[in-house]
């Protein structure tokens, strides 16, 4: 587990890809951010509600790499907690893309939902008519170009896929995102960093094998972010 700092209030972890935060259904005792924690931090079993254990403040996808957010103590999680269901923080990724793009900006707002046939996949909303299951969920992403076929995405929601669905509506869907229309690759979806209200996390560094023509702002976990 490697632990990128804390403050008075918060946690700040590095997830590696290919492991979920929380123990999988199918498995309860296997690897984990949240297992990895509790072995380099015992003193963290207890006293959190259900769905928070250890403090962990979210999720990422287990292909996603990169920050996770932790309280310090069960009293600070609470307003953790409220500044994600408010919108108040903002989550910055990096990912590639194979797709040239007309544009170096653009923001995607398209609601989001659970595809009508298949459990893994999500869709946005096109139209009136849209097929889709269950509810929509409301997401807000925005894109930007950071050069060599890296962009950058910052989100304000937390809906599930929402930067690969709405890359793929924006016609730059991630490279090894086969799902989604993205060509065959390495994927690599990584939480750099996270800004809220009076605080910023440090960088969380990109892994092995993926800086490669990444943005100087990534390289490394002493590198701070920029409000």
């Amino acid at each position: 587990m490697l632990v990128l700092g804390e403050d008075a209030d918060r946690l700040y972890l590095w997830k590696p890809a290919g492991i979920p935060v929380f123990p999988p259904h199918a498995d309860p005792a296997g690897d984990c951010v949240l297992a990895r924690l509790l072995a380099a931090r015992p003193d963290r079993a207890e006293g959190w509600p259900k769905g928070f254990e250890g403090g962990i403040a979210h999720r990422l996808d287990t292909a996603t790499s990169g920050l996770v957010v932790a309280a310090r103590t069960p009293e600070g999680l609470a307003p953790l907690r409220a500044d994600f269901a408010s919108g108040a923080l903002g989550k910055f990724y990096l990912f590639r893309s194979d797709a040239p793009a007309p544009f170096h900006e653009q923001v995607r707002s398209e609601p989001i939902a659970h595809h009508p046939n298949r459990k893994d996949r999500m869709v946005t909303r096109r139209g009136p008519r849209t097929v889709h299951r269950g509810k929509w969920y409301d997401a807000w992403t925005r894109f930007t170009d950071r050069g060599g076929g890296w962009w950058e995405a910052e989100i304000r929601t937390g809906v599930m896929h929402q930067i690969r669905v709405h890359a793929a509506a924006a016609g730059i869907p991630l490279r090894g995102d086969t799902l989604y229309g993205g060509e065959p690759g390495v994927f690599v979806l990584h939480h750099v960093r996270m800004v809220g209200p009076g605080w910023a996390s440090p960088v969380a560094p990109l892994p092995d094998g993926a800086r490669a023509g990444a943005p100087d702002d990534a390289g490394g976990p002493d590198v701070l972010v920029r409000s």
